[in-house]
């Protein structure tokens, strides 16, 4: 019997001895993939100058990236108005664009558009997002549309000189400055513009917050 109680002993220690290396294996593992992703993210902050980067960041946006997302949301503007002009699916592609420009399908997006206002003033989920850029909700009788005007021309543009205008945290970058949209007869009307873009763990930027307003004009 003492045979027996030895030799499970034995056994419990061999086994616990296992566990205990296999777990001190994979922690290892993992600290080393962590210290080789922190030196990639070093690198990239190195490279950018960036001097704000939150402690342990495990993703860097770049200003490549974050111009290009702007770039993209500027584009998309455009083409749904073209579509609608040219009797396409114009609908389908805006929903696209909330999915693909937008946190909505992830997580949260604070969205204040430029025309809305009242109780109507924060588009905080897709549907009252997608009333305000193609109208047709009976739920938002004020939206006609923005994106239908339809816009020929996008554009923005940071404040500051180069990258000034963009704050990158790690997987967040923060923008702000102007967007101009020009309409078909050349009308041409300026917004200012805050956006928060988050990097996704598929690495693509989605807009979080989106602050829209018409510049203020003092009285004379």
């Amino acid at each position: 019997m003492n045979k027996q109680l030895i030799l499970v002993t034995i056994l419990a220690g061999t086994l616990l001895a296992s566990c205990n290396q296999a777990t001190e294996a994979v922690k290892e593992k993992a600290q080393t993939t962590v210290a080789q992703t922190n030196e990639k993210v070093q690198k990239v902050i190195d490279e950018l100058g960036l001097v704000y980067v939150e402690e342990g960041a495990q993703e860097v946006i770049t200003y490549e990236e974050v111009n290009a997302a702007q770039q993209a949301w500027c584009d998309a503007l455009v083409k749904i108005g073209q579509l609608k002009e040219e009797g396409g699916d114009y609908k389908t592609f805006a929903q696209q664009v909330l999915s693909d420009a937008y946190n909505y399908d992830y997580g949260k997006v604070f969205f204040k558009p430029t025309l809305a206002f009242g109780d109507q003033t924060f588009r905080n989920d897709k549907k009252g997002a997608l009333a305000y850029f193609i109208g047709g909700d009976p739920d938002y009788p004020n939206d006609k549309g923005f994106a239908l005007t339809p816009w020929v021309k996008a554009r923005y543009d940071n404040a500051g000189e180069k990258n000034e205008g963009i704050q990158i945290y790690g997987s967040v970058a923060i923008t702000m400055g102007n967007v101009w949209v020009t309409d078909k007869n050349g009308n041409e009307v300026m917004v200012d513009k805050t956006w928060v873009f988050k990097k996704g763990k598929d690495g693509k930027l989605r807009i979080i917050v989106h602050k829209s307003a018409l510049p203020y004009k003092p009285a004379k």
